[in-house]
């Protein structure tokens, strides 16, 4: 069986929330996941409806801080972007990375603030996934190296060449987030991975036998998963409640229909992985509800890494 690998989501929107706007402490967190033995450092993208450091920037400060860790977006918005401009950033981060780039990508999640932000840089919403479908097209043409052409609903580009090209010839892979047919068909049909949170395992198990049916490549099944670690049961859904009410200004009864979400002992917490690494899952992203993320992240190495990187976790 495919051993599990673990990323950690940085705090980035965490950090803004609060105020702080010191990268160095982000950077310092991305070098000790590695140091603790994480698989991957991702960050998030959300200019205007959740506004954080700008990921790509931070990756790259990330990328030179660095040396094994795999760096990921989880996940970026191509829609709001032109794909030349876009695929210029993510081949000279690749660069940096020294091929250790995913990138984690999604249409947007349908509501007032992400249609608001999509208004705010003049890019029509309902048109979001065709120009992600569109964007990811053309970056891989864009990303051969060659001079190339590209002629679409959203854009329309002659002999554009770019440089530098990403280190591995087809470009960094790609993961799509999200679920429902729609986007399991996209997942099949454009992705190298798969970025989704569901918070049903159930669920998981059956949306990656649908994709698997009919994918186009060999694909990396993913898991975007928040935890909020605490022996007591109670406290650690409090202390959910409040992180998660603080960073998406929505109750938790509301997300937690939508994203996975446990709260409770390490034991627990590993075996609730356990259940979507059995459903198939190959790497999980973590998302940490924390107060203080230097002690989390070192509290998840310690009590839940050990745990679902034993044999009988895999």
């Amino acid at each position: 069986m495919t051993p599990l690998k673990i990323g950690y989501l940085l705090p980035t929107r965490d950090h803004a929330v609060r105020g702080d706007h010191d990268p160095d402490q982000l950077i310092d967190q991305a070098r000790r996941a590695e140091a603790l033995g994480f698989d991957s450092i991702w960050a998030g993208d959300s200019p205007v409806t959740r506004p954080r450091a700008d990921p790509l920037l931070l990756m790259a400060a990330v990328a030179v801080a660095t040396r094994r860790i795999t760096l990921g977006t989880a996940v970026l918005l191509p829609a709001l972007r032109h794909p030349i401009l876009l695929a210029h950033q993510l081949a000279t981060l690749d660069r940096l990375a020294d091929g250790r780039l995913i990138v984690g990508m999604g249409g947007g999640f349908p509501n007032a603030g992400t249609e608001a932000q999509f208004a705010a840089v003049d890019v029509a919403f309902a048109r979001r996934i065709s120009r992600l479908e569109e964007s990811i097209e053309a970056m891989r043409r864009l990303w051969t190296g060659q001079e190339v052409s590209f002629a679409g609903r959203h854009f329309d580009f002659h002999d554009v060449r770019l440089a530098p090209a990403p280190t591995r010839p087809a470009g960094p892979p790609i993961w799509l987030a999200g679920g429902g047919e729609p986007v399991l068909r996209r997942v099949a049909r454009l992705a190298d991975g798969w970025l989704p949170y569901p918070p049903a395992v159930q669920n998981y198990a059956r949306d990656l036998a649908v994709i698997q049916q009919s994918a186009a490549r060999t694909l990396t099944p993913a898991l975007y998963a928040t935890l909020c670690l605490d022996e007591d049961p109670e406290r650690a859904r409090r202390r959910l409640r409040t992180s998660i009410e603080r960073y998406y200004n929505a109750p938790l009864e509301v997300v937690e229909t939508i994203q996975a979400m446990f709260a409770g002992p390490a034991h627990e917490a590993a075996g609730w992985l356990d259940a979507y690494t059995g459903a198939g899952a190959q790497h999980v992203v973590i998302r940490l509800a924390a107060d203080d993320h230097h002690a989390g992240l070192e509290e998840f190495a310690g009590l839940v890494m050990p745990l679902i990187r034993t044999e009988g976790h895999l």
